[in-house]
């Protein structure tokens, strides 16, 4: 749940349209996906960051005595793909479920043969088209369902904007922030200049995370295979690089974090920012570390139009004993009511066609966010969507190098941003 992807197609029409033709064939059932017998079983899970489950895995042992469902959740995502190709090289240890994150599905279908075939009449047309496109092999196989997706907006703290003198009714708030990302840097100026030392944003690479997933080919100049771009020759990127860092190092609009990192998550109780990128699965992680602040409010725009920044999926490894009982729990676990529910949860945003068209998921409003209506405004910015960006095999590895730069000079502050783009390029290119 935390990047867009698509693996085969670099562009959409919006998620409008994309939901007008969302029933694809599906593949033929496979043949090892009937329903288990009642025979005890246990199942491990495994996640990262927050999908929103713990209460769907009460309601599924309650209605299958016969199933003990246990969860093993890393911190990150990274964390979470070090472990699953570890393990998957070794041929043993994981868990009967992996979730895996958007941006190494692209690493995860080049060993495509080790998963289960997931595909059924059963999950026929259930999901967008190019979500369910970026799990299905050459050959017909779906060996992943989909879980979130990631459409985005920007979660603002109304009670620092208060203090700042800007405006806090979350509708005024977007006509604040305007259309673009010069729009957005310009009110994080007059921010800064009255916030008396709070930040604009939490983290740099997390705007250039906003703004890569606006480019259909950040990294590779093909949408159907992967043709990488020398990172010294890709100008858009440099140029997002660039007025990123003049934002973070210049304006002094960056609160210089790293994501994920303790420093990160304390800050939430220490008003260290006033603004972040909030793709629906970011609400949970929000309410989590931002618990017993208030002020924390959700505005419907973005910079730049829209984008989708997140999505994940759960997968079943052919090196597992209970394959057809975690297929089961898989399929509910991404039937639309589970998804709404998880969204209603932690805010993963429904990836399922029926879903999001559901008053259910539309009607869902979010106290903690001072009871914001989360399902019309993501539902809104996913209609924002008209670019899900294509990434081949190496781009995980190729946005990692992009990463580090930036951290290198918003968050340690080790080198200049022109000396850390010049390492970068040494990197991509030892990438091979």
């Amino acid at each position: 749940m935390r990047s867009s992807l698509i693996r085969g197609a670099a562009t959409a029409a919006g998620f409008a349209l994309l939901l007008a033709g969302c029933t694809s064939a599906a593949p033929a059932p496979s043949a090892t996906s009937a329903a288990p017998s009642d025979q005890k079983v246990s199942l491990t899970v495994a996640t990262f960051n927050e999908f929103g489950y713990d209460d769907l895995y009460a309601e599924y042992m309650k209605d299958h005595p016969n199933v003990t469902i246990v969860p093993k959740k890393a911190a990150t995502s990274n964390e979470a793909r070090e472990n699953y190709f570890s393990k998957l090289a070794a041929g043993s240890g994981l868990s009967d479920i992996e979730a895996i994150e958007v941006d190494w599905m692209p690493d995860v279908m080049q060993t495509a043969d080790k998963l289960m075939d997931l595909s059924g009449d059963d999950v026929a047309g259930r999901w967008l088209d190019w979500k369910t496109k970026a799990a299905t092999t050459t050959d017909g196989k779906l060996v992943a369902f989909g879980t979130d997706i990631g459409p985005e907006a920007v979660c603002y703290r109304s009670d620092l904007f208060k203090k700042a003198g800007l405006p806090t009714d979350r509708e005024e708030v977007a006509k604040a922030l305007g259309t673009t990302w010069e729009d957005y840097f310009n009110l994080g100026k007059q921010f800064v200049a009255k916030s008396g030392g709070v930040a604009w944003f939490d983290s740099a690479d997390a705007i250039m995370q906003g703004q890569i997933n606006q480019l259909p080919n950040a990294f590779s100049s093909s949408d159907t295979e992967e043709v990488l771009i020398p990172l010294g020759e890709n100008q858009p990127v440099k140029d997002m690089y660039t007025s990123i860092l003049k934002a973070s190092v210049d304006d002094k609009l960056s609160a210089n974090l790293q994501q994920w990192q303790p420093d990160w998550v304390n800050a939430f109780q220490k008003g260290k920012f006033a603004t972040m990128l909030c793709p629906g699965w970011m609400l949970g992680v929000i309410e989590g570390n931002a618990k017993g602040v208030e002020g924390w409010d959700i505005a419907n725009t973005f910079p730049g139009g829209g984008g989708n920044w997140g999505g994940s999926y759960l997968t079943v490894p052919a090196q597992g004993a209970n394959q057809a009982a975690a297929r089961e729990l898989a399929a509910w676990l991404t039937a639309p009511e589970q998804q709404i529910k998880a969204f209603k949860a932690k805010g993963t945003f429904p990836s399922q066609v029926e879903a999001l068209s559901s008053p259910d998921l539309l009607g869902v409003k979010n106290a903690f966010f001072n009871d914001a209506p989360t399902g019309q405004i993501l539902a809104d910015r996913a209609k924002a969507v008209t670019v899900v960006p294509f990434k081949g095999p190496q781009y995980f590895a190729v946005r990692q190098v992009v990463s580090d730069a930036i951290n290198r000079v918003d968050v340690t502050k080790k080198q200049s941003a022109t000396d850390s783009w010049a390492q970068a390029i040494k990197e991509f290119e030892a990438l091979g």
